[in-house]
């Protein structure tokens, strides 16, 4: 049967289309669609459960994002030749895709649902990740799933001053903005990127931009919709008890309220908040509570909710104590490890993150190779969140998707303060060791103070703060929040984070989780965060103001140097033994690698007299005179007929006794003896012996010419000869 295909095309209003087409591929799915720009090709599907499972009261939302190989005409790498678990790149695009969606779907929905996205085809000129959340969203807009608040995502970039929609990898090369922004048609709703020190208003500029065109998409979707003709399935709701509400909200609100406004730790708030519960649950029979726990334990977290938000609005008096403005008490100190290349601490409030510098070469690069991707990464920067930093006893699973984003966004924040010609692949890695809000910033501060510890020359040190929302719909009132706590983060209506210099932003990550966003507080949240940023800044560089000159004596130093070409094979040796031996040797470490026409020498070590002479050695095994240059060479061995001399050691070449003075030389070692150090001029290569030829007269002033006798005239009487006289 041919399948009947409804298409929709976004014009891009730069030549550059979406197709958005529905109907062919997988029609099992509740929804599916097909993208396609140029070459690329996304299939994008959705399944949700007709029901939910008993004791769900949360949306179990999995969105999944891959690249298939096969879009690129390529092998997967390694032993095993199948797709296998998500790469970090393919990891970013899911929490991209889900932070969107996830707040948009009605509060009490709770059916299971999968989104999965698959890139078929891969075009050079086409990042797919840009059209990851239209493809999603337009898969709920073809299916019966009630998601009624349509969304797409855009990656914005600058080039000259303009703003491009979706630009392509080599125009995003020439960018000074990288930002995707995730929107309804009604308000902002994501925005994560990295920018070259923009300023505020700039970066907002950039959101609106971006929400123009969003909303261009999110109209194709309508039209996709309407023209299937297709309603919403029917849901069963969260089941809910007024009279349980009402008495939950009656016995805990003022209790909440008081807690809150005590300004005490987070455990000690934590333990109150528990023996509160545990008397509202004496509240209720055996029986109440056996049938109605989960209710209760809902409609108290609500009031707790509650009680938080009004403190603030009311009062603009937080969980700890601060007003809205006001930063935690920060301390830092650096070169806490002693073994560490690079290391530091950095502390605020309930917040701690300790962060190492690791210096290494180019073979210490992190390979990146994805089907739309292939490259390597000389700065990255691990991110790691144990249990403990929260007080919590969990089984370590592995990296967590949030582990991979809060990474991200730090080695965005700090990388392009790394200089382009900084010599060494450099590894940061941040551990969490307290949790209390805003871990993510707590890295970017501490990775700045270690990496000005391990002497890497940043350009401008950066600091990084998160910002909250409280706001009331009914009343119109809202409050942002700087540096917000984990609570806060938790019960309020976004988390915004901010890094940058003193000069300008360098990267950011929102989240909203309300609609309907004004810009007017976005822009007040901005100029909040850029007052707290340049304080934190400034308690940075109280601590170091400026990076080390040197690296720490036991870090390794490194040295980088072309060779041409041809001598690669010669330093390298016969199944690598030169350089084996070499490495061996000085206690080095060398990599070579070929670029055009020259071999990229580096040698890294910690003892300088190793490497000075691993540079001599690979410079001797390279060594090649050039024609009409001067050397100062060593006599190594005196002949008969001249001296052989040495350029380094290794290669020599024959000084022949006719060049080494401009008169005759009868004896060689009247002139000179082994060990004697001379200059020569190199000639060139013999045309007879296809040897090195090198002159010690040429050096030498010429002896003035005497004047000769006429060929004509006779030796004897200077007389001229006559035709027949005897010689």
């Amino acid at each position: 049967m041919i399948p009947k295909v409804t298409q929709e095309i976004i014009d891009l209003g730069d030549g550059r289309t979406i197709e958005i087409e529905t109907g062919k591929l997988a029609k099992q799915a509740d929804g599916s669609v097909v993208l396609r720009t140029g070459d690329a090709m996304l299939l994008a599907t959705v399944v949700s459960a007709r029901t939910a499972n008993p004791g769900v009261d949360f949306l179990p939302l999995t969105v999944d994002y891959r690249e298939k190989f096969s879009a690129a005409g390529r092998f997967p790498g390694g032993f095993f030749k199948r797709e296998a678990r998500p790469s970090d790149k393919e990891i970013l695009t899911m929490r991209l895709v889900d932070r969107v969606l996830r707040p948009l779907f009605p509060d009490d929905y709770h059916a299971e649902t999968q989104i999965m996205i698959q890139l078929l085809s891969h075009d050079e000129n086409v990042m797919p990740d840009a059209m990851a959340g239209l493809a999603a969203s337009a898969a709920l807009a073809v299916s019966d799933i009630p998601f009624y608040n349509y969304i797409s995502e855009v990656r914005v970039g600058r080039i000259n001053g303009q703003f491009i929609i979706n630009p392509s990898k080599q125009q995003l090369e020439e960018s000074d903005i990288d930002m995707m922004i995730g929107a309804s048609k009604d308000s902002v709703a994501m925005v994560e990127g990295e920018m070259k020190e923009i300023s505020e208003q700039e970066m907002v500029e950039a959101i609106k931009f971006a929400h123009e065109a969003i909303i261009k998409q999110i109209e194709a979707q309508e039209r996709m919709r309407a023209a299937l003709n297709l309603t919403y399935r029917e849901y069963e709701p969260e089941v809910n008890d007024e009279a349980i509400l009402e008495k939950v909200h009656a016995f805990t609100y003022q209790k909440l309220y008081d807690i809150a406004s005590e300004a005490s730790a987070k455990h000690e708030r934590s333990e109150k908040f528990s023996l509160l519960k545990e008397e509202l649950l004496a509240t209720f029979t055996e029986e109440e509570v056996l049938e109605q726990n989960e209710l209760i334990s809902k409609y108290f977290s609500k009031t707790q909710k509650e009680a938080v938000r009004n403190l603030i609005l009311d009062q603009g008096i937080r969980l700890d104590g601060r007003k809205t403005t006001e930063i935690r008490p920060i301390w830092c100190e650096v070169s806490y490890l002693p073994s560490a290349h690079g290391s530091a601490v950095f502390t605020r409030g309930e917040t701690q993150a300790l962060a190492t510098v690791t210096l290494g070469t180019s073979r210490e690069a992190n390979v990146i190779d994805l089907p739309s991707e292939q490259g390597e990464e000389r700065f990255y920067l691990q991110y790691n969140f144990p249990p403990f930093s929260t007080g919590e006893a969990k089984p370590l699973r592995g990296v967590s998707r949030r582990e991979v984003g809060h990474g991200n966004l730090a080695q965005r924040a700090l990388k392009i303060m790394v200089p382009d010609d900084c010599p060494y692949t450099i590894r940061l890695v941040s551990d969490v060791l307290e949790s209390n809000g805003s871990s993510s910033m707590a890295t970017v501060c501490a990775g700045t103070l270690a990496l000005m510890d391990a002497g890497v020359q940043i350009e401008k040190p950066v600091s990084g703060i998160a910002m909250g929302l409280i706001s009331d719909a009914k009343t119109g009132r809202w409050a942002v929040l700087s540096d917000i706590l984990g609570d806060e983060d938790h019960l309020g209506d976004m988390d915004f984070k901010v890094t940058g210099t003193a000069n300008g932003i360098t990267a950011c990550q929102m989240d909203i989780k309300i609609e309907g966003l004004a810009y007017d507080i976005m822009e007040q949240a901005l100029k909040q965060a850029r007052d707290g940023r340049l304080h934190i800044l400034e308690k940075l560089t109280d601590t170091i103001a400026e990076p080390n000159k040197q690296v720490k004596a036991h870090a390794p130093k490194i040295i980088k140097f072309e060779i041409p070409k041809e001598y690669i094979g010669a330093v390298i040796g016969p199944g690598g033994k030169n350089i084996q031996n070499l490495q061996a040797d000085t206690a080095t470490t060398i990599v070579i690698n070929e670029e055009g026409n020259f071999g990229i020498i580096e040698i890294l070590g910690t003892s300088q007299e190793g490497m000075d002479k691993a540079i001599q050695t690979i410079q001797n095994q390279t060594f090649a005179p050039v024609e009409g240059d001067v050397y100062t060479v060593k006599v190594t061995k005196i002949l008969d007929f001249g001296a052989v001399v040495e350029f380094v050691p290794g290669k020599d070449s024959l000084l022949h006794v006719s060049e080494l003075e401009w008169k005759r030389v009868e004896n060689v070692s009247d002139i000179l003896k082994e060990g004697d150090v001379i200059e020569v001029k190199y000639l060139g290569l013999d045309p007879k012996t296809k040897k090195p030829k090198v002159s010690r007269k040429a050096l030498l002033p010429r002896p003035p010419r005497e004047d000769k006798k006429p060929e004509s005239q006779d030796s004897a009487n200077n007389q001229p000869k006559k035709e027949g006289d005897k010689k």
